[in-house]
This record gives C-alpha cells, sequence and structure tokens, in this order.
C-alpha cells in the first residue's frame, strides 16, 4: 500500500508540474518589438536623406565653390530645421531620381516634383510649395498679344522637342527653334520674333537677374501643376511632419522671404 501511495503522489505531481509549465507558457509571452517608423530613424540619425540633382537652377545647383544651392535646397534645409534634423543631400540624376527613393538611398525628394495621377499612385506628396505653369512672353512694346489665344499666325521662338513646341504649335503659331531660352529673349527683344512660352518661375527668376530686358510677360498662367516633395508610401507620420513644417515657414513669413529672393514674388500661388 505504502508503494501504491508513492506512485499516486508520483503521478499527482508530475500533473501538477506540467499544469504549472502550461499556465507559465501563458503568462510568459514574448511581444514583439514595435517597429520604428521612418520619422523615428530620421530623428535618432539626425539627418533626413534629400535626392537632389544639383544641375537644376534656381531651384538645386551648385555655386562657383561647388555648393550645393536654390529655391529648393532652402526650403528643404528649413522643412528639416523645424523637424528637428539637418538635410543631407544626395545628388542624383533625375531619371534616376525616382529609382533612387524605391531603393531607400534617400528619404524624400526636393526637386521640383509635379503632382500628377500616376505619381501618387505609388508615391505619397507634402502639402505643394510651388505652383507653376506656362506663360506668353512679349516685347514691351507689343500690345496686340495679351495671352495663348493671340499666338495664332504668330512668330514665336520656342526650344525644339520641349513642352512650350507643343504648347505654340496648338495655337497655331508660326514656330521658331531656338538652343535655349536666352537666345530666344534676346530675339524677342529685338523684335525678330513676336512672342515666346516658358516656364513662369523660369521667366520669373530670369526677369528678377536681368530687370532691364525689353520683354514682358502677358496673361494669365496655363497648364498650371503643383510641385511638391515626393516620399515612398507608408509613412505618414513623415509626411504630416514635414507638412507640418511647411505650414510653420508659410506662417512665420519665412517661405516669402526665401520666394522674393529667388523670384522677386510669392511662387506658392
Amino acid at each position: 500500500m505504502k508503494k501504491i501511495g508513492l506512485i499516486l503522489l508520483f503521478i499527482v505531481s508530475l500533473f501538477t508540474a506540467i499544469f504549472a509549465a502550461g499556465c507559465g507558457s501563458q503568462t510568459t509571452k514574448v511581444e514583439e518589438p514595435k517597429q520604428q517608423t521612418l520619422l523615428e530613424t530620421i530623428k535618432q540619425r539626425g539627418t533626413i536623406k534629400v535626392g537632389t540633382e544639383g544641375t537644376y537652377p534656381p531651384f538645386t545647383f551648385k555655386d562657383e565653390k561647388g555648393e550645393l544651392q536654390g529655391f529648393d535646397v532652402e526650403i528643404i534645409n528649413e522643412v528639416a530645421k523645424r523637424i528637428g534634423v539637418k538635410a543631407e543631400f544626395v545628388p542624383t540624376e533625375w531619371k534616376a531620381m525616382f529609382a533612387g527613393l524605391d531603393s531607400e538611398r534617400f528619404d524624400v525628394i526636393a526637386n521640383q516634383v509635379s503632382i500628377n495621377q500616376e505619381r501618387t499612385a505609388k508615391y505619397d506628396f507634402s502639402s505643394p510649395y510651388t505652383v507653376s505653369g506656362a506663360q506668353v512672353v512679349v516685347n514691351k512694346e507689343t500690345a496686340d498679344i495679351k495671352g495663348l489665344e493671340d499666338l495664332k499666325g504668330r512668330k514665336v521662338g520656342v526650344t525644339q522637342g520641349s513642352n512650350w513646341d507643343g504648347i505654340a504649335k496648338k495655337a497655331g503659331a508660326e514656330v521658331q527653334y531656338y538652343k535655349g531660352a536666352n537666345e530666344i529673349f534676346a530675339d524677342l527683344a529685338a523684335k525678330r520674333i513676336e512672342a515666346t512660352v516658358n516656364d513662369r518661375l523660369f521667366i520669373s527668376e530670369y526677369l528678377l537677374k536681368n530687370p532691364n530686358q525689353q520683354i514682358k510677360v502677358v496673361g494669365p498662367t496655363f497648364d498650371s501643376a503643383q510641385m511638391a516633395l515626393a516620399f515612398r508610401k507608408g509613412s505618414p507620420e513623415l509626411v504630416e511632419a514635414v507638412n507640418k513644417a511647411l505650414a510653420d515657414i508659410h506662417a512665420d513669413g519665412t517661405y516669402l522671404k526665401i520666394s522674393q529672393k529667388w523670384f522677386g514674388e510669392d511662387v506658392s500661388k
């Protein structure tokens, strides 16, 4: 009997140990660590990596000392400062820009990226920080060309293969081709052509640097496009922080100061 009692005691002890082990396994389950957001990674790193061309004045280019500067450079520097980090620039050719973003070479693109349906399907965008489009430019003495609708039958200078080429042709203009805008503006000032079409921000910067040119802008901006900072999908915290920073630099006058410096006007409208 004593032997049987010891066996029963052993069996009870064994079941008790198994039960206790089972209960213990339920209460000591290890939770997986929370995945760090891109914004948290950037703040921990102390820099936000920025893809930009560095060859697209006046937005992003290198000066004679080889230092990166421009409108977009100043805007993203201010944004970085507002979220508590520094901008680390990664110069990249435009044709490889989105591939660089996809492969995580950088966290954001600051390079006058226009928002369109194709891009928004794949990327996230900040609030727009510039608005651009096309404008008609004529000689200062010209009074009978007031916009795009007046270009039919007129001699209009454009760079071949550009967006402006197609716009001028569609308007019914007699198109004359040039290598670059400087030659176009020179012939327009000399009345060898009657008008040209170009990007409004480019024109604003050109007239700011060349105030004595005998040319002027006429008519409203058309084919407007909004430009924004571009991100990979899936980083809402970063986009929200950048949007707040953009709103802050608008509210305290910093944006207008930068815009006036590069274009002589507010280019967010």
